[in-house]
């Protein structure tokens, strides 16, 4: 596996501040931390990003890492646009990578850890 991946919802910025410093004392003393934060502010802003279309995506991109979004597209049997749409929501997330050799989703799961306000 690859890097760890991790997804909070609701986090304060005190939260993001304290995961930060933590991970920095933790490098200070020689431990090596390769992990990965994604934050979203709200349930609904992650459900939107994480629509059924878009982990289905994740999910094939994990399995199979596509060269680019035209063969993408080809393989799901899907609009070029919509895949487009799809991969620049996951890409601005965090949830996708993509360089020159393509896209890749580098973790086999996430962790999701939640504050939901009423």
């Amino acid at each position: 596996m690859g890097k760890e991946l991790r997804v909070h919802v609701g986090e304060t910025l005190d939260d993001i501040g304290a995961r930060a410093i933590s991970a920095w004392h933790r490098m200070e003393q020689g431990e090596e931390v390769n992990e990965k934060h994604i934050s979203f502010e709200t349930w609904e802003t992650m459900v939107r990003v994480l629509s059924p279309k878009r982990l289905e995506l994740l999910r094939h991109i994990h399995q199979s890492p596509a060269k680019n979004i035209r063969a993408l597209s080809m393989t799901l049997g899907r609009n070029y646009r919509r895949v487009h749409e799809d991969v620049a929501a996951l890409e601005a997330a965090g949830l996708l990578d993509r360089d020159k050799e393509g896209l890749r989703a580098e973790y086999d799961a996430f962790d999701v850890t939640m504050k939901v306000a009423l």
